[in-house]
């Protein structure tokens, strides 16, 4: 019985073996069939050639060229992203023409940016929405060409997506518990939502929600500003409130700012207007006679009744109001009546920019909403000095003097079409010895992205990032606006700025040759004894984490400073060996990296005082905070030979 049963044991495990062997040749095949077919073409059927890899066949090359195969989110660290995935969308280019790939010239050289997202927050999800938003913008505009294509007219005009105001007055579609206003391209600074109505039912709660686009996969859109007003309190409170905040679903509820403040000796501002006007809930013998004064409907909000004294609240139930939220600089202020009441500022990626809906709920009798201010973009085709606004064309053969890179939101069509008109208008720029390139992150909002497309193809002065454009993510601007100015065109200075400075290029021309340095220059409004931030409610706060040091080494004001060709240079060749490191604060790290530079490159500091990084005074060179209105009044008068002159004298 023992030797049959060894037998059968034998038996057996010859037959394992030859079954094993046979899977391991299959298994094998198939491998070597599924690496051809990879090989073969790794995305489908077909594909076109990609704009970013001109010489290339793979459009996975990016992946196959240094990124990692995972990445780690600093900010969970139990979410393991891969890099395919992330990547895949922003590589794959389909039909695109010659022109319109001149948008993309930086794109490529930004190919390692994964690997440098450590100490920039939010920095994975901007570029993994930017792929969402990349691919949709493609698809709509490959179904434009094709709509195009089939028309029988041509000449029909492009519908505008974009308004510069939104109004709803209509009783029948404004007196319900709840509204809501799609704003389509978002919102910019000046931008205003004002809102007519009275507080009514049984309490006459009622909230304002200033909202995002939802993502895939989220059941709610991030809420940029909750506006809550509690006529008869809450847990915390008796008398009437606002309650100010943001909700995410990565973050969920932030922190509540409240109005009045349980802590007014902690009451900050914001654009220079405090979060909570101080008169709020203060029943002084002052508000009453200034309400004496005024010719209000709510004069009864301040006076008593009875025996008992009533505080100030700039919202009673049954009372009619006109409230105005407008976008400022900072954050979102909230005037009533005329008079300022709050002030919210901006939180990370909860930015107005991201606003496409106004959602007004609760016991509120609307009357009327309108929205202003908008930002749109202006139809080319009635745009009369069109080619004169048109980039001048590059040459390969020609260095370039001066390049000037400038930070611009995707929907700040306003502010750039200022600058096509003023200062972009200097001989210099005209001539091609100076060149001005917009430097713009894709929007989550498709219309937004769609009108921005059209407007690269129409001025040739646009350099998409591959990333949704979040505040914090600007020092990789700074990094492409280095490339562009060194790989691109070849430029002896290349120059940062933003879309609300004036430069006066003829004057920094003029300065940089008197200055006479070529090599290892910082020019600008040059500080040289500044601490980092530790209070964490500061916009600008940096953790010892982040710059451990007390004091940040030299560095220049953002609204305008250059730096000479080699230490462009020298953070391009850093960057592609992974040498450079990030900081959120793009000035600032600016600094950091040519005090880095010290052991290899002579550095001159060449500090400019005629550069003014907060409004203007004559004599300037560059003039920050600037409007479109006020670019132009500028303009004017350096076209009428007044020089240098701010406007609002005489």
């Amino acid at each position: 019985m023992e030797i049959r049963f060894k037998a059968v044991d034998a038996l057996v495990i010859s037959r394992m073996k030859k079954w094993l062997g046979g899977v391991l040749v299959a298994s094998l095949f198939m491998l070597l069939i599924m690496r051809y077919g990879v090989m073969k073409n790794p995305i489908g059927d077909s594909y076109f050639p990609s704009p970013f890899f001109p010489n290339a066949t793979n459009p996975l090359e990016w992946l196959n060229a240094g990124a990692p195969p995972t990445f780690q989110n600093p900010e969970n660290a139990s979410t393991v992203v891969s890099a395919d995935t992330i990547f895949l969308s922003l590589l794959v280019q389909r039909n695109i023409s010659s022109e319109e790939q001149k948008t993309l010239q930086t794109w490529n050289h930004l190919k390692h940016l994964i690997n440098h997202a450590q100490g920039l927050p939010n920095a994975l999800d901007a570029i993994k929405e930017a792929g969402r938003a990349w691919n949709s913008l493609i698809d709509s505009v490959e179904g434009q060409r094709l709509q195009y294509a089939n028309e029988s007219s041509h000449g029909r005009a492009k519908e505008k997506q974009c308004p510069h105001f939104l109004n709803k007055m209509k009783a029948a579609e404004l007196d319900n518990r709840s509204y809501k206003l799609r704003v389509p391209c978002g919102l910019t600074q000046g931008s205003a939502i004002t809102i007519i109505g009275i507080p009514n039912g049984l309490l006459g709660n009622f909230r304002i929600d200033l909202t995002g686009e939802s993502l895939p996969g989220e059941p709610d859109p991030p809420i940029i500003l909750h506006y809550n007003v509690r006529l008869h309190g809450d847990k915390i409170t008796e008398d009437p409130v606002i309650v100010q905040n943001t909700w995410a679903v990565a973050h969920d509820w932030g922190e509540e700012e409240r109005c009045p403040s349980p802590a007014p000796e902690k009451i900050k501002k914001v654009d220079d207007l405090d979060q909570c006007n101080k008169m709020i809930g203060k029943d002084d013998n002052h508000l009453l006679m200034a309400s004496r004064h005024s010719n209000t409907s709510r004069q009864s909000s301040t006076v008593q009744e009875g025996s008992k004294t009533k505080k100030y609240f700039p919202f009673k139930q049954n009372y009619p109001f006109v409230a105005t939220l407008r976008v400022g600089s900072e954050g979102i202020q909230m005037t009533v009546d005329g008079k300022h009441i709050t002030s919210f500022a901006v939180r990370e990626t909860l930015e107005p920019w991201l606003v496409s809906e106004i959602r007004i709920s609760g016991d509120l009798k609307l009357i009327s909403v309108l929205a202003s201010g908008l930002p749109t973009s202006e139809d080319s085709e009635h745009v009369v000095d069109l080619e004169a606004l048109k980039s001048a064309p590059l040459s390969s053969q020609k260095p370039l003097d001066l390049l000037i890179g400038v930070f611009s939101t995707a929907n700040n069509f306003k502010r750039r079409m200022a600058v096509r008109r003023t200062w972009m208008q200097y001989p210099a720029v005209r001539s091609g010895a100076a060149a001005v390139r917009f430097f713009v992150g894709l929007h989550k909002n498709q219309i937004v992205n769609e009108e921005l497309w059209d407007e690269a193809r129409t001025y040739g002065d646009i350099q998409l990032m591959p990333f949704v454009d979040y505040y914090s993510l600007i020092t990789w601007k700074t990094l492409g606006i280095c490339i562009f100015g060194t790989e691109v065109v070849s430029a002896k200075f290349v120059m940062k700025t933003d879309d609300d400075a004036f430069i006066r290029v003829d004057e920094v021309l003029a300065s940089l040759d008197r200055i006479n340095v070529t090599k290892g220059l910082l020019y600008g409004l040059i500080n040289s004894d500044s601490r980092p931030h530790r209070n964490p409610e500061s916009k600008w706060y940096i953790s010892p984490e982040e710059w451990p040091g007390e004091r940040y080494p030299a560095w220049a004001h953002g609204p305008g400073y250059v730096v000479s060709h080699d230490i462009a240079k020298e953070i391009y060749w850093r960057y592609q060996n992974g040498n450079l490191k990030m900081f959120k604060l793009e000035d600032v790290a600016m600094g950091i990296w040519i005090a880095e530079m010290k052991d290899i490159l002579k550095v001159r500091y060449e500090n400019e005082e005629r550069i003014h990084n907060e409004g203007c005074k004559d004599g300037y060179v560059v003039a920050h905070y600037q409007g479109p209105r006020e670019m132009l009044c500028l303009w004017q008068k350096i076209q009428e030979g007044n020089g240098a002159r701010c406007c609002g004298d005489p």
